[in-house]
């Protein structure tokens, strides 16, 4: 994927299109604000599936499908009939069709984020045992934002929420330790399927360390002001550190040295 075709635009336009609907989101309330929901996770999928397609082609995109949005959707139908490995918890209605008691927009949030956490994985570290586990971090801490956002909206809810992390009421440790070992899963098994292109980035992978970057920062802010959950801004902003942190600080160098480079003088042919 040449950076000067249509093509190489789409993830950052769809990008740019998530950010929008993700700004909106805390000015909304009731049936628009699940909308939404909805939307975001959408363009999630399609953004991380599309630049895997497009970046790594049709074995990577498929892998991550059948291994991320597949297997979460089976881990979620587990869960919801019979609390393992999350705890007991129940869907409301709000979020769209259901499958097995399971939304349909479920997994697709979990390949939205598997993907720019492996990505950013393989930016940071080299061993694979060090990038699954640092992937799999990546991935897990998301919830930490996310599942307190949903339960205080409604959309899911815990039967029995102890014990859980302080401040965090209403949600069990259980899940946040069941996603964390669901996660390794993935990530154990996404680069056997997806093949070895997905052992090494480059600048065409710049939207998904966007995307990851910003989710962090946005969701920090998001829980802090907006949506008045400052328990989560706190433990969110401390979990996805771990891999968000050294991303930043890590693109940041790169771009000082490419900026430090000097750069060839222009040939100047001596007149005939």
């Amino acid at each position: 994927m040449r950076a000067g075709l249509p093509w190489a635009r789409l993830p950052w336009a769809l990008l740019a299109a998530l950010v929008l609907a993700q700004i909106c989101y805390p000015l909304t309330g009731g049936s628009t604000r699940a909308g939404l929901t909805v939307a975001t996770v959408v363009l999630g999928w399609l953004l991380s599936v599309g630049h895997a397609l497009l970046t790594r082609g049709a074995r990577t995109a498929a892998a991550l499908v059948a291994v991320v949005t597949g297997g979460g959707f089976a881990v979620e139908a587990i869960g919801v009939a019979t609390g393992f490995p999350f705890g007991t918890y129940d869907y409301s209605g709000e979020l769209g069709p259901k499958l097995a008691g399971v939304p349909l927009i479920i997994p697709l949030a979990w390949t939205w984020m598997a993907w720019p956490a492996w990505l950013t994985a393989v930016r940071l570290v080299r061993s694979r045992i060090a990038r699954i586990a640092l992937s799999a971090v990546g991935l897990a801490a998301w919830d930490l934002f996310l599942d307190p956002q949903m339960v205080a909206e409604g959309y899911w809810t815990w039967r029995d929420a102890t014990p859980a992390l302080p401040g965090l009421a209403g949600i069990p440790v259980s899940n946040y330790l069941g996603w964390l070992g669901f996660a390794v899963l993935l990530a154990v098994a996404l680069r056997p399927l997806a093949g070895s292109s997905v052992d090494r980035v480059d600048g065409r992978d710049a939207p998904m360390f966007a995307l990851y970057l910003w989710t962090y920062a946005s969701s920090v802010l998001a829980h802090a002001v907006f949506l008045r959950l400052p328990a989560s801004a706190l433990w969110g902003a401390a979990g996805m550190a771990v891999a968000a942190v050294p991303l930043a600080v890590t693109l940041w160098r790169a771009r000082q040295d490419r900026a430090g480079t000097p750069q060839p003088a222009p040939r100047v042919d001596a007149p005939a």
